[in-house]
């Protein structure tokens, strides 16, 4: 069975269809944890993310994004080039342990 965002929307489920599409997502992205993983390599991989931050994206610990990352053989940038990247990293580990 598909269901349409358009037939949502005439239901009256949701205002519109990027509200529909939206709330999709977020569901997917909570309830799947797999994809937060893929997304966090990828980005890892393409945006120069910090293993820190790749960790957050991916709602895991740094050590096993790490791992993660070893797994699928993308090497590892350890150590952040500049200062902003330091106190973001910093950041990023201080919102992962509260």
């Amino acid at each position: 069975m598909t269901i349409e965002a358009a037939a949502l929307v005439q239901a009256g489920v949701y205002p519109d269809e990027h509200a529909a599409i939206q709330d999709a997502l977020q569901v997917l992205w909570q309830e799947r944890p797999a994809v937060r993983i893929e997304v966090a390599v990828h980005r890892y991989r393409t945006e120069g993310l910090s293993v820190a931050r790749a960790a957050a994206l991916a709602g895991v610990c740094f050590d096993r994004m790490k791992e993660i990352l070893a797994e699928r053989g993308v090497p590892l940038r350890l150590g952040p080039e500049t200062l902003e990247e330091a106190r973001a990293e910093l950041a990023a580990l201080q919102r992962m342990r509260a």
